[in-house]
């Protein structure tokens, strides 16, 4: 069933991760898993951080509010294939889809600012530890997590009256396993220059490329400073404290890098789902993981909850 309505369109199709009817089941049981696992990791490492004395530092404060983001940007995708799979209904209404389509965006924005937030954690304690306490002091880490929050829901705004302002739809079925942005775009045979040139000079450049140089930036004078040590068991002492942060960071910018700065011949609806489906099932589940196994602070005080629970 395909609808075209050159004026209004009350509900879009999600066509799925995959039309094989064999990989249907297997599928399902292993977003459901990758779910529960998401959601288990990340409210452990949420509860560590609230519990655990030894954990009320700067950088647990800003990898709790990481795990609350993962936890939201899980639930808001991955629920409606699990939905789908469980009622075989893959329609969703208008309003849903839109609501949908910017709380991942938000989202998304969001874990970038904290991740740039976190490196800059990073710079202070490794290249100036002497004002560290000072910089970095409670008032300032929830004012920096709070403008995280509020700039990624604000910026959203613009691409979001733009995007409503579509009024034709060429088909209401949209080739991915939700409501993402360049998938309705494609869908659109309404004028969306403006709307393509605010993602390229905004979400590419202000949201994405900002950031990013930001995080580079701090690294680069972490790692000089790093260089400066002289004993070869300090330097590699001082880099595995920002260790498990370069991962997440690497991984979340090469999966974004991957997906929307590949060359136009690779790019494809069925390429950007699977990007998608890591960015939104692996990142998430592979983030909780990533600070316990490298993170002796994390993994001593989850051993101590643990010795006291039994």
């Amino acid at each position: 069933m395909e609808q075209v309505n050159e004026t209004t369109i009350n509900y879009f199709i999600i066509k799925g991760i995959t039309d094989v009817p064999q990989l249907q089941v297997l599928i399902f049981f292993l977003v459901l898993l990758i779910y529960l696992l998401t959601l288990t990791g990340n409210i452990i490492i949420f509860l560590l951080i609230c519990l655990d004395h030894q954990l009320h530092h700067p950088m647990y404060f800003f990898l709790g509010n990481l795990s609350i983001l993962d936890i939201s940007c899980s639930t808001i995708t991955l629920h409606k294939i699990l939905t789908m799979f469980a009622t075989g209904n893959n329609i969703i209404s208008f309003p849903v889809c839109m609501t949908q389509l910017y709380f991942f965006s938000s989202f998304t924005s969001i874990e970038l600012l904290l991740l740039t937030a976190m490196s800059y954690d990073r710079y202070v304690a490794i290249c100036s530890p002497l004002y560290y306490v000072r910089v970095m002091n409670p008032q300032a880490c929830v004012l920096l997590a709070l403008l995280c929050w509020v700039v990624g829901f604000i910026e959203l705004i613009p691409y979001m009256v733009l995007l409503l302002r579509i009024s034709c739809y060429r088909s209401n079925i949209i080739n991915h396993f939700f409501c993402d942005m360049m998938p309705i775009i494609k869908l659109s045979c309404s004028d969306t220059s403006a709307l393509e040139l605010l993602i390229f000079t905004e979400g590419v450049f202000l949201l994405s490329v900002t950031p990013f140089l930001l995080t580079l930036i701090s690294y680069i004078f972490i790692i000089l400073s790093i260089m400066r040590i002289r004993s070869s068991s300090g330097r590699k002492k001082t880099f595995y404290t920002c260790s498990s942060h370069l991962t997440v960071v690497v991984l979340l910018y090469g999966t974004l890098f991957c997906q929307y700065l590949r060359p136009t011949t690779m790019d494809t609806l069925d390429s950007n789902k699977i990007f998608s489906l890591f960015n939104t099932a692996a990142v998430p589940v592979l983030n909780p993981i990533i600070y316990s196994l490298k993170n002796k602070t994390v993994m001593s005080a989850l051993k101590q909850r643990t010795v006291l629970h039994f």
